[in-house]
């Protein structure tokens, strides 16, 4: 086990995007992270990008939808690290944006299964580690998506996990008070990301057309989840919307 003085965070999804972005600000930071997600050269290339701060990465391959998979992520952070500070609930996918009543049963299940279930087994490792070590507590983020508020045309699989993902998030901060366990909610809208990159030539509205929606910089993210991550055991940004400025979600309806 390594000696660190730096606090530990165990990032999902950090092989691209949010995730990727998040990590690197984390080890530039001065964090100590571990790196969770399914492909192992993506996780590479994050730490990669990290400089000098890589010396403070753990890259671990990671199916969070999988108990036992997860249940090694965290049995190797804590034997790397020592210790849990943060969880960064991130990993996530969509389904094909089908009408509701052609999505199949499979591809339901693997959005629930990623989404959430995934976000739960991550907490549940978090929840395991941050009430027994000493200091005791640490915080987990959830990112939750504008998807939590509204949904977009032909996402039900999608929104209905970012829904759940607020009820995981007020019952992990009711259940974790006891332990100094602080959870928050960020619901980010139009990230510059690969996932986002269609955007610019236009994607379905509430009303049937296509048009394009604006993106932000994912930069906005990672300056909003550090800011988060770093707040004093005494405080929790309990739920936070980055988003575009100028994307159509305030309005809506």
């Amino acid at each position: 086990m390594e000696s660190a003085t730096a606090k530990v965070a165990i990032v999902t999804g950090a092989g691209s995007g949010i995730g990727r972005a998040v990590s690197l600000a984390l080890l530039n930071a001065g964090w100590a992270v571990t790196l969770a997600g399914r492909r192992a050269q993506a996780l590479a290339e994050t730490a990669s990008l990290a400089g000098d701060a890589s010396a403070r990465a753990l890259a671990h391959v990671t199916d969070v939808a999988e108990p036992a998979s997860v249940a090694a992520l965290f049995a190797a952070t804590k034997a790397r690290f020592g210790r849990l500070d943060l969880l960064f609930n991130n990993a996530g996918t969509g389904a094909p944006p089908v009408p509701l009543e052609d999505l199949s049963l499979d591809q339901w299940k693997r959005v629930v299964d990623i989404n959430l279930t995934g976000a739960f087994l991550c907490t549940q490792g978090a929840f395991r580690l941050m009430k027994d070590q000493d200091p005791r507590g640490g915080r987990i983020i959830n990112n939750g998506s504008i998807s939590a508020h509204v949904p977009r045309p032909r996402s039900v699989a999608y929104t209905a996990t970012k829904h759940a993902i607020t009820g995981l998030t007020r019952s992990t901060s009711l259940d974790g008070r006891p332990y100094d366990i602080a959870c928050g909610q960020i619901d980010i809208g139009n990230a510059g990301t690969e996932m986002t990159r269609r955007m610019a030539s236009g994607v379905m509205q509430a009303d049937g057309s296509i048009a394009p929606e604006p993106t932000m910089d994912v930069a906005a993210v990672a300056d909003a989840v550090l800011y988060m991550a770093g707040l004093s055991r005494g405080a929790n940004v309990q739920f936070m919307t980055v988003m575009a400025t100028r994307m159509p979600f305030i309005g809506r309806g």
